[in-house]
C-alpha cells in the first residue's frame, strides 16, 4: 500500500512539473519560432524515461550505437516543420524583398521553372511548343440547339480542338487532361472569345469528333472559343524549351535506356 501510494505521489509530482516545464517551453518555442512538435516529441520522451525508471526497466539496447536523438542536431539547413513556422515565413519574405532591391541582382529565370518541367508530360512540352509558334488555338463546344436553343442548351461535347494533331501528341486521347495540367500550373487559359479567323473553325468543325458531337446533339450548334499562352507560359516556353528543329537536334540525346522510360512513362494505361 505504501509503494502504490508513493508510486501515485511520484507520479502526480513529476506530471504537474512536466506539464509546467512543457508549458513554458512552449512559450518560449514559439516566441523563437522553433517547432512545436519538437517540444511534445521532447517531453514524450521524458516520460517514457520516467516511466522506465519508476519500473525499473533498463533502456533498450542500441547495439553499440549512440541513442537517436530525439531532436535533430543544428544545421544550416531549416527541416520541413521549422520552414512553415510564421517566424519562418516572414524571414523567407524579407530575404526576397531585401534580393529584389539589390541592383545588381539579376534573376534569369522564375524559381517556379524548374518544378514545372518534372511535372509536364512529354505531349504536353509539344503543346506549348505549338502555341508558342503558331499562336492561340481555335476550340468549340457543342451544344444542344433546335427551336429553345437561345433559351436553354445542353452541353454536349466541350473543348473539342485540333490541338493534339497539329502538336503531334503521341497519346491524342489525353489532349484534355493535358490541357487540364498546363492551366493547372499557369501555362495557358481558355478563352470564350473566338479567334478573328473564322477558316480555322470550319476546318475544325468538319473534323469527325465534332461531326460526331453534333450527330450526338440532334440540332446540335457550335459555340467557339480559343485557347492561349498565358504571359508566364509564354516566359516559360522561351526559358526552358528549344523551339526550332536545329536546337532540338543539336541537344544530347538521352541514353537508350532513359528514353525507352520515357516512352513506357508517357503510353502508360489510363
Amino acid at each position: 500500500m505504501r509503494l502504490a501510494a508513493g508510486a501515485w505521489w511520484r507520479a502526480s509530482g513529476w506530471t504537474l512539473q512536466t506539464s509546467l516545464r512543457t508549458g513554458i517551453r512552449l512559450m518560449r518555442g514559439a516566441a523563437r519560432g522553433e517547432s512545436p512538435a519538437a517540444i511534445v516529441q521532447d517531453a514524450e520522451a521524458e516520460l517514457r524515461r520516467f516511466l522506465r525508471d519508476m519500473l525499473g526497466i533498463d533502456e533498450p539496447a542500441t547495439n553499440g550505437a549512440a541513442p537517436r536523438p530525439t531532436r535533430p542536431e543544428p544545421s544550416g539547413r531549416r527541416s520541413a516543420d521549422d520552414d512553415q513556422t510564421p517566424a519562418s515565413l516572414r524571414e523567407q519574405g524579407a530575404e526576397l524583398l531585401r534580393r529584389s532591391a539589390e541592383i545588381d541582382y539579376d534573376d534569369d529565370g522564375h524559381p517556379a521553372y524548374a518544378r514545372i518541367l518534372t511535372e509536364l508530360a512529354p505531349d504536353e512540352a509539344r503543346i506549348l511548343r505549338l502555341l508558342v509558334l503558331d499562336g492561340p488555338q481555335p476550340a468549340v463546344d457543342v451544344r444542344t440547339g433546335g427551336p429553345l436553343g437561345v433559351l436553354h442548351s445542353d452541353l454536349v461535347a466541350p473543348g473539342l480542338t485540333m490541338i493534339a494533331a497539329q502538336a503531334g501528341c503521341r497519346r491524342d486521347d489525353r489532349v484534355h487532361a493535358y490541357l487540364n495540367n498546363l492551366y493547372r500550373l499557369g501555362l495557358i487559359w481558355f478563352s470564350r472569345e473566338a479567334l478573328p479567323d473564322v477558316q480555322r473553325y470550319q476546318v475544325l468543325e468538319a473534323q469527325p469528333d465534332v461531326s460526331e458531337a453534333m450527330d450526338r446533339a440532334g440540332r446540335g450548334r457550335t459555340v467557339r472559343r480559343s485557347i492561349h499562352l498565358t504571359a508566364f507560359g509564354e516566359d516559360f516556353c522561351k526559358a526552358c524549351l528549344p523551339l526550332e528543329t536545329g536546337e532540338i537536334d543539336a541537344l544530347p540525346r538521352p541514353a537508350p535506356e532513359q528514353e525507352g522510360d520515357l516512352v513506357a512513362d508517357d503510353t502508360s494505361p489510363e
